[in-house]
Formats: structure tokens, sequence, C-alpha cells
């Protein structure tokens, strides 16, 4: 589940990319000790995208936007962060062509609402031929010292 525009869940289809690996105390793992090495190779040639096209037919999600993220971060935005729901959420987006997971949370909601605010064909286009672009150098995919993007807490 993710929330999409004004934060209503909806059913994200994606390829699952890591597994249910479990400590001693029935926690998941950390994401970068769960991920496949399948996953990996999914996620690095961003092939666990195309089944969010069905999203995208669905009408829950639109091609640009905002990456939908999990609904536990609901609670914890501010009201400036909230904005990035009054547009559907993208499988590409602003953030993405900007950083992807390099970026930290901050940047990545910055250039969220920046997309927001100015919104426009022309935008969209520019975001599709970067994203085409970043998907054929692979770049901006892990954080620098991690493999997938560490969660969000809050703005402590």
């Amino acid at each position: 589940m993710r929330p999409g525009l004004n934060g209503q869940l909806f059913k994200i289809i994606k390829f699952k990319t890591m597994n249910d690996k479990k400590d001693a105390q029935g926690n998941l793992l950390n994401d970068d000790l769960r991920l496949t090495k399948v996953g990996n190779f999914v996620r690095k040639t961003s092939l666990d995208e195309i089944p969010q096209l069905i999203n995208v037919l669905k009408g829950d999600m639109s091609l640009i936007g905002p990456r939908p993220l999990l609904p536990e971060y609901l609670p914890l935005y501010n009201n400036e962060q909230k904005k990035r729901h009054n547009v559907k959420p993208g499988i590409t987006g602003w953030a993405q062509v900007n950083g992807r997971n390099a970026i930290s949370w901050q940047q990545k909601f910055e250039y969220d609402i920046w997309y927001v605010q100015h919104l426009s064909f022309k935008l969209d286009v520019k975001i599709s031929i970067k994203t085409f672009q970043k998907v054929i150098k692979s770049e901006g995919i892990y954080a620098s010292s991690t493999i997938v993007m560490n969660r969000f807490k809050g703005n402590n």
C-alpha cells in the first residue's frame, strides 16, 4: 500500500526485490541485508518500476510525479512535505532525476514540493528525458553509503 493523491492509499504493483529475513527478535533485517542479487539487478536496471504502468492505467499514479512513499511516513510529514500529495504520485519525478536515492530526505522533499509548485507539460518532458538518461547510466540508484535509502524518520 502507498499513499497517492490527497494521501489516499492504493495498492502499488511492484516486483519483489527483497526477502523477508528477520533477526532473532522477529524484526525485519535492514533493507540492504534483505536485497537479493536478482533484486539488485532489477533495481539497478529500473525494471522494478515497469509493473507500476498498471497503476498508471488504473489512475492511481501518473508517469511523472513524486514517488509514492510508505504509508507509515504520512504522520511524520510537516505541512510543507504533505504538499507532495497534491498531485498523483509518479513512476519517476523531479527528485529521481536530481539524485534519486543519493540525496537526503530533506532534498528529496524539496524537489517534490518544487515539482508540485511548477507542474507543467514542459517540465514533465524534461523529467522524462532525464529519466531515460539516468536509467541508461544507472545513476543515483543507491545512497552513497548503503544499497538502499535509509528510512524516513521525520524532521527531528
